[in-house]
């Protein structure tokens, strides 16, 4: 029987890389990370705008928010990459294009970058729009999870960004004419897929977030800062255990490993401050505002409105006076 059993040639068990990153539609190339990151942004859109609805808002202003966060967000991301991941490649007098910088299309973000420099373009699209900040970043804060889960796909088209080596069933090969394999292993090594592990965690930590706010457990501004720790935790495990790309180092540890931390210690006090702020209003009895208001105008066209108002005022009231005097004449005729 055991003969048998070593007669038979088991397939080796692992996870393929796609030969192609991009498509070629004529003259324009589509690459399938761009995909991902659209698709991202559009399944946070989508939840999002669902979860201001049933906050009370109105669901066009997650679409009017995003005009101004994600192109934030896309220059945090390129700033994150360009100062913190690879600088070396950008500044020094080594460098041989000094634009290289803004040549995003040639590759280069971060996705911390992203979310922070994204949430200050939110934060003024929401003071220009009259919503209440905290209030909407609890809404998209699982969609943002939700869109990072599917980005992390891009990382499995380009190959790159694996963990150390491994011979898991579900290790992932990459190939030798990458451009991204490793000189120092041999031909064949399999490596940790880091973006399935950092993708289904965080869908896990999607499920989390809705499940903790069906349940109304959550204070304002704590599922924003749930997310923040939540993801931190994630990202500090993989940057810790298993990548082994390069990167810039600060006191012997992968920078990266530092943000990551930074993200979980912020988290972690933005969330207790949350939830003791919600704790101090609920013993005053101060009731909470509405997630949206009417945003107020001002300068010239604030001006321009209320005179169109007053003219608008005075025409009616001419009119109802030019009224009540024929109706006046009517009457007198009608006693004569």
């Amino acid at each position: 029987m055991s003969a048998l059993l070593s007669a038979v040639a088991l397939p080796a068990l692992s996870i393929p890389s796609p030969s192609v990153s991009y498509l070629q539609l004529g003259p324009f190339r589509v690459h399938f990370y761009a995909l991902c990151i659209l698709t991202g942004m559009a399944v946070c859109l989508w939840l999002g705008a669902r979860r201001w609805k049933a906050a009370g808002g109105t669901p066009e202003r997650v679409f009017d928010v995003a005009m101004w966060a994600i192109p934030a967000g896309i220059v945090g991301a390129r700033a994150y990459h360009v100062l913190i991941t690879d600088p070396g490649s950008y500044f020094g007098p080594n460098v041989a294009d000094p634009w290289a910088f803004l040549k995003i299309w040639e590759g280069g973000i971060g996705i911390m970058g992203a979310v922070s420099v994204g949430a200050l373009g939110a934060w003024y699209g929401c003071r220009r729009y009259g919503m209440n900040f905290p209030a909407f970043a609890d809404a998209v804060a699982p969609g943002i999870l939700l869109a990072q889960a599917f980005g992390r796909w891009g990382n499995w088209f380009n190959q790159e960004l694996f963990g150390k080596p491994t011979t898991l069933p579900w290790g992932l090969e990459i190939s030798t004419s990458s451009g991204n394999f490793p000189s120092q292993y041999p031909a064949g090594t399999l490596f940790h897929p880091t973006f399935l592990y950092e993708s289904l965690w965080n869908l896990l930590g999607v499920a989390l977030l809705l499940w903790l706010s069906r349940k109304g457990v959550l204070k304002l501004g704590q599922t924003l800062w749930l997310y923040v720790f939540y993801y931190g935790v994630g990202r500090l495990f993989i940057e810790m255990f298993l990548r082994i790309d390069t990167s810039e180092m600060l006191w012997g540890v992968r920078i990266h490993v530092w943000t990551a931390l930074l993200l979980v210690l912020l988290g972690a006090a933005g969330f207790v401050v949350a939830g003791r702020r919600a704790a101090a209003k609920a013993a005053a009895g101060v009731e909470p505002g509405p997630v949206e208001v009417a945003p107020k105008r001002s300068g010239k066209k604030a001006d321009d409105a209320e005179d169109s108002a007053s003219a608008e005022d005075s025409d009616d009231s001419e009119g109802k006076s030019e009224a009540a005097e024929k109706a006046g004449k009517s009457e007198d005729t009608a006693s004569s």
